[in-house]
């Protein structure tokens, strides 16, 4: 198929700006009718790759504890994916960043093996007397009633939740507690939709409706199969904001590989603190790769 025109002057119109030109244009936190398109053809000069998708989420909860002094990370797939590349373990990540002002962690997993890795990792810190980390073997889309029960989340509470699913893991009715959990700012979410191979896990799924059903959140998931990558993450961008009325709503791309086009990842970032937008994208060029001096960080927080 011909390249269109239109997108290759587009492409070369997004090459000649700067790294906080492009993120502005790709954040969709504000509404736009053009939010697809803008979406599909701005791509970032520094790409994140898989590798380095739990640096992105640590960096930017280390800016955001900096500011609140406190607060509570749940993660409700928090094994490894991969044993063999520890940093890019997002509980790992988190649970060793300094200073240590993050203060309760819900760490959930189903497989025993990955439990048996969050033990290992959390023996491995250093004592600290107002920290508790829960570790638990269960399904989180049960176990998130248990957390979210828990009087540790306060509604004045800086309260984190990274849903790093593989695929269809997370129930949509799991996202609609956690949401409506507190009456004011929502709990943060991280929500990953894996782009890259949702279709042909679809198909590879086989299913009658009722797993694909429980993801989605109705039985109106079939459309995604005729959906470009682009268009799904604009579908789960604008659920975030329009159904569980989150404020500040954006999907940031994950690349297979450094140098690679192909995008695996998106991960939805929302959130209800008028901050947040600014210090994802300053955590997105960090973990791009971009360091920052430490008294810059000292001075400015």
């Amino acid at each position: 198929m011909p390249r269109p025109a239109y997108k290759g002057r587009y492409e070369k119109a997004i090459s000649t700006m700067s790294l906080e030109d492009q993120i502005e244009l790709f954040d969709l936190s504000k509404d736009s009718g053009n939010s697809a398109l803008r979406h599909r053809f701005a791509r970032l000069q520094q790409a994140l790759w898989t590798e380095h998708k739990a640096k992105l989420i640590s960096r930017y909860l280390y800016y955001f504890v900096l500011i609140t002094k406190h607060g509570v990370y749940i993660d409700g797939f928090a094994g490894p994916q991969r044993a063999d590349q520890t940093q890019s373990w997002a509980a790992k990540l988190v649970l060793e960043s300094e200073p240590r002002w993050m203060r309760h962690f819900f760490l959930c997993d189903v497989c025993p093996h990955q439990v048996a890795a969050l033990k290992m990792l959390y023996e491995a810190q250093p004592e600290t007397s107002d920290r508790t980390v829960e570790i638990v073997r269960a399904d989180f889309n049960t176990y998130v009633d248990v957390v979210l029960e828990t009087d540790k989340i306060g509604e004045r509470t800086a309260t984190f939740c990274l849903l790093d699913q593989r695929t269809f893991e997370c129930d949509w009715t799991t996202v609609q507690k956690i949401a409506k959990r507190k009456s004011k700012r929502k709990i943060e979410v991280f929500y990953f939709v894996p782009t890259g191979w949702l279709a042909r896990s679809i198909t590879a799924l086989n299913d009658t409706g009722s797993r694909m059903a429980r993801w989605w959140g109705n039985d109106d998931w079939r459309h995604l199969q005729r959906m470009k990558n682009y268009e799904i993450a604009d579908a789960f961008t604008q659920r975030f904001r329009n159904e569980l009325r989150y404020s500040y709503v954006s999907p940031w791309p994950i690349y297979e590989r450094k140098g690679g086009e192909r995008i695996m990842y998106y991960m939805i970032h929302a959130s209800d603190h008028p901050e947040a937008p600014k210090l994802m994208a300053r955590a997105y060029k960090f973990a791009t790769n971009r360091s920052e001096p430490a008294e810059q960080l000292t001075f400015e927080f």
